[in-house]
């Protein structure tokens, strides 16, 4: 599985005191600082394969782009994602489809520029589009410019794609160098013969390259474009290209144009040592200012243009260090001038290492990425934009740790601190702070973000925001987010604590319903007032109800939780009466036991349930009720990740009547994915049959409606369904109460998750209800 572009870095923050010191006063925000409490975090896509970058149409429309080649749409009046089109890439060593911006006029003209990796030519294509309605005219390609790229080695290709307030086009370009071999985690200077791909002088330092460059350029109507005034070298200047604005940068992967002033800003992913060395310092990543064009010295010099050394690596002698006043590229693989422009500093940087000028960054993983520049308008407030507060603030994050920090900028645009983004949203991606991060989430109900990938704000002043997820590969979790800061009253957070309740008809157990667990966010009193659905008795007035519920059937017990400004929100349970969860166990294999790696497991599994009876005496109409899954975590404990589809289905009970690639009772899940995977309106439509119930495509037997599910929850499930395909590998699961379950050969196997669930009859017309068992065993 292919990595995102700015990976084989693993990077933390200190800014420097120096900085700190050396600039103007404190910028005094307007305002209080904002509540945490009153930042609100809406989920609007999951399950994103591989992310890229993601911008906001005029109309609202908001387009993001896959590392592998495809254009998504996200329709906010619907919540509909409909694929634009698919480009055909290169997706090795971190090449692919990069990154993308729609014209000023995009809703005039549809003109969306790409730039990606092509197959058939070593480098990046910078091609104008066309889109018509929600579909990408492949046919419409004007490519404007192309660069040369080596790909006998990974890695480094930058992909932010930008326009800025008067009208240029820039993208950012990694070095195109493999960090490792002989470099030890510093400047990356081999210019011995045949290993150019681990000299960035070839690159960064190379007036005569666009890679490890920022360009800019102004395109025009017919497709071409001209160089605007101000980039780093005039046209006409021997041995260089007037595209550049910036050049010396590594990996500049997340990079972004302030709407208002034009300054660019970029995260600069930095080299690997974990210390200084004889050879120049240890590795830092940064976050870059350039409010004019420039040189920021990469590779020889880094952070606050700390020098590194000029080093042979034949002889393994030490040169002199570099001269940030007067840097020169003497390198065999250099092209283009030797005396180059000054160096400049970075803005911001960090090393893996903790610093005690900001502790609160802590130590660990580097992944610099810097996000818009906040530009606060009166309307917002009505809107629920971002407050004044944050007006003129960078926002930047780091991918890999991960934060999300302001940096504070007076009015000319310089450095005064960095501040906290806000404790609305949980941050974290690995280990300890994960598992932490996942309780805390499910606890309070707080978004968790694993990678935050990239960031921009709506003409409303809402934060849209992309997460890549947990892992470096694919993830499930892969999410886009709309952050929203509301003024006055707040709405209470109504918090039902039971999914589903069961009620027993016959009075051998009491009941109730709670909603103890909501809260009004500005700390005020709650009222209550439960209504049983169908119907709309009144239960009760207080937190938590009696129920009393004599006739079988499934209803809905609603409360709708009031503050004392009169604002209000509902919670809701399902509640199942007259009939009784079954009880599962495994007899076969014991939990905490062992299995071989490549060979079967056999499984046994008994079920017990009040109203179907007991498997030992049923075992066959039972086992046909009974699913067993398996899932294998990795070494260090971390499952493999399920599609939050298949996640919901399992909860459900759509597993009884279908399978991913057999007929059921329904038909499979493929059959469903081939037949509407086209046709237009199929997200809808399935929706509502989902929702509602149905008969006759398929056959005789109907469909149970589902009006327990929300359609939120519905679309999750139904977009894990359409992407299928034949032959593709998803998910495996057995049905029966006996059986056996094929284990994979690995040299490094990982635990065995095996989970049973049994969905029961139901007791008329109360509805079905589950068990589940679940055993983990070890590998030999």
């Amino acid at each position: 599985m292919k990595l995102p572009p700015h990976m084989m870095m693993k990077t933390y923050l200190a800014l420097s005191l120096a900085t700190i010191l050396s600039g103007p006063l404190w910028a005094e925000p307007v305002g209080k600082l904002p509540e945490d409490f009153r930042f609100q975090v809406e989920r609007l896509v999951e399950g994103i394969a591989q992310p890229m970058g993601m911008a906001i149409a005029g109309d609202g429309r908001v387009f993001f782009n896959e590392y592998r080649g495809k254009l998504k749409v996200y329709h906010p009046e619907t919540g509909k994602v409909t694929l634009a089109g698919e480009l055909t890439v290169f997706a090795d060593q971190e090449n692919g489809f990069l990154g993308f911006a729609l014209d000023p006029k995009f809703t005039e003209n549809g003109w969306i520029y790409c730039l990606y990796s092509p197959k058939g030519f070593d480098g990046q294509y910078l091609s104008r589009f066309t889109i018509v309605g929600d579909v990408l005219d492949l046919g419409s390609e004007k490519k404007l410019l192309q660069y040369e790229e080596q790909r006998q080695q990974c890695c480094h290709h930058g992909g932010t794609v930008a326009f800025a307030p008067d009208g240029c086009l820039l993208w950012s370009a990694g070095d195109n160098t493999h960090p490792h071999a002989d470099s030890n985690g510093y400047a990356p200077l081999d210019e011995r013969a045949g290993r150019a791909p681990w000299d960035a002088q070839k690159s960064a330092s190379n007036t005569m390259s666009l890679a490890g460059k920022i360009c800019r350029i102004r395109p025009k109507a017919d497709g071409t474009y001209e160089i605007p005034e101000g980039n780093l070298f005039p046209v006409g200047t021997p041995q260089t290209r007037p595209e550049i604005y910036v050049m010396g940068c590594r990996n500049a992967w997340r990079m972004s144009v302030d709407s208002v002033t034009g300054i660019v800003y970029w995260g600069e992913v930095g080299p690997d040592a974990n210390s200084d060395g004889p050879r120049g310092p240890r590795g830092y990543d940064e976050i870059n200012q350039a409010k004019k064009a420039g040189n920021f010295g990469w590779p020889y010099f880094i952070g606050n243009n700390f020098a590194y050394v000029a080093y042979n690596y034949q002889t393994k002698a030490l040169g002199k260090a570099f001269d940030p006043q007067k840097p020169v590229n003497e390198s065999v693989n250099n092209t283009g001038l030797k005396e180059l422009p000054p160096a400049m500093p970075a803005m911001l940087y960090w090393p893996y290492a903790a610093t005690s000028e900001h502790p609160e960054f802590g130590a660990g993983g580097r992944t610099a990425c810097a996000g818009p520049v906040f530009h606060w308008k009166p309307e917002f407030e009505k809107g629920e934009g971002f407050p004044r507060y944050y007006d003129g603030c960078l926002l930047f994050w780091d991918w890999e740790r991960p934060m999300i920090k302001w940096a504070r900028l007076d009015g000319d645009a310089n450095l005064v601190g960095v501040e906290a983004f806000s404790g609305a949203m949980l941050v974290a991606n690995k280990g300890e702070a994960l598992t932490k991060a996942r309780e805390e989430s499910g606890r309070t109900g707080k978004v968790l973000i694993k990678r935050p990938l990239q960031a921009a704000f709506g003409k409303d002043g809402q934060l849209y925001l992309m997460d890549y997820g947990e892992t470096w590969g694919a993830n499930a979790d892969a999410q886009l987010l709309r952050v929203k800061y509301v003024m006055g009253n707040i709405p209470p957070v109504a918090r039902v604590r039971e999914e589903v309740l069961v009620v027993d008809d016959r009075g051998a157990d009491e009941a109730s319903v709670s909603a103890e667990d909501s809260k009004d966010p500005e700390g005020g009193e709650l009222s209550f007032e439960w209504t049983l659905q169908p119907g709309g008795g009144v239960l009760g007035k207080t937190a938590k109800v009696p129920l009393k519920i004599a006739e079988r059937g499934n209803y809905v017990a609603e409360v709708r939780v009031t503050d004392g400004g009169g604002a209000s929100s509902k919670g809701r349970t399902r509640l199942v009466v007259g009939n009784q969860s079954p009880k599962v166990k495994f007899e076969e294999p014991v939990d905490g036991g062992f299995y071989t790696p490549g060979e079967p497991v056999k499984y046994r599994v008994a079920v017990s349930d009040r109203e179907d009876g007991e498997s030992g005496v049923k075992g066959e109409a039972m086992g046909s009720r009974t699913m067993v899954s398996g899932v294998f975590q990795r070494a260090k404990g971390k499952g493999e990740v399920l599609d939050p589809g298949v996640t919901r289905m399992k909860q459900s009970d759509c597993f009884n009547c279908h399978a991913p690639e057999q007929r059921v009772v329904g038909p499979s899940l493929l059959e469903i994915a081939d037949k509407y995977r086209n046709q237009a309106g199929a997200l809808e439509l399935l929706t509502k049959k989902v929702r509602e119930g149905g008969s006759g495509v398929w056959g005789a037997v109907p469909m149970l409606p589902h009006g327990q599910l929300t359609d939120d929850e519905i679309v999750i499930m139904l977009r894990w369904v359409l992407n299928m395909k034949a032959g593709e590998k998803g998910p495996v699961f057995l049905r029966g109460l006996t059986g056996e379950m094929a284990t994979p050969k690995s040299d490094k196997p990982g635990n065995l998750v095996i989970e049973a669930t049994y969905t029961d009859e139901g007791r008329a017309p109360a509805g079905e209800l589950s068990g589940r068992a679940t055993i983990t065993l070890r590998p030999k």
